[in-house]
């Protein structure tokens, strides 16, 4: 999927003009451009496939010694765009997995949750996309994803809660059971 990036510019002047401002103002005639171009990046995701950065792991089968108990990614900063406001969330995510026969590059779990945050997203969805393509791209034998944002609806609109965050927790498998969580979940620091 390619974006439209003349339509943006169309639809950004139309927004201008909506909101009572001059479109052709000098401070705002590149705004419809660098709109559209930012829109590219935002939402750059939606062209592609999350498990693609995954396929990679096949050529790394590991045998029994090399396999350990627990692979956790912490502090992947990401970005994305609420689909209800069209404002950015920001924050970190934290991936833990248990290998099965399989692993993976580190950078390529960091690659998953840049696709998957670049589209229009919740961050409750986006938690649960993460850990069900490590799942499907690892075959692990359980997944922790825990996504930790602040969100420019809260924080720029309406209560204006600078200082709140939302934390969403997906698991899947053996790191489903209440001691692994808890245990991945202290190693992670989101827990004392």
């Amino acid at each position: 999927m390619s974006i439209d990036t003349a339509r943006i510019e169309a639809a950004v002047l139309e927004i201008l003009a909506a909101i009572g401002e001059d479109p052709a103002r000098p401070g705002l005639l590149r705004t419809p451009q660098r709109m559209a171009e930012s829109y590219g990046e935002f939402f750059s995701g939606l062209a592609s496939d999350p498990l693609d950065h995954l396929a990679a792991s096949a050529g790394l089968i590991a045998d029994t010694a090399e396999i350990s108990e627990l692979v956790l990614l912490r502090d992947i900063q990401f970005r994305s765009m609420c689909e209800h406001h069209l404002l950015p969330f920001v924050g970190v995510a934290h991936l833990a997995y248990l290998p099965s026969t399989r692993i993976v590059g580190l950078g390529a779990l960091v690659r998953v949750v840049e696709t998957l945050a670049a589209r229009p997203q919740l961050q409750e969805r986006l938690t649960e996309e993460i850990a069900d393509a490590l799942q499907a791209g690892l075959g692990a034998r359980g997944v922790l994803v825990v996504l930790d944002a602040t969100h420019g609806c809260v924080t720029a609109r309406a209560s204006r809660q600078t200082g709140s965050t939302t934390v969403t927790l997906a698991s899947r498998g053996a790191l489903s059971q209440p001691a692994e969580r808890a245990e991945i979940m202290a190693l992670i620091g989101v827990i004392p």
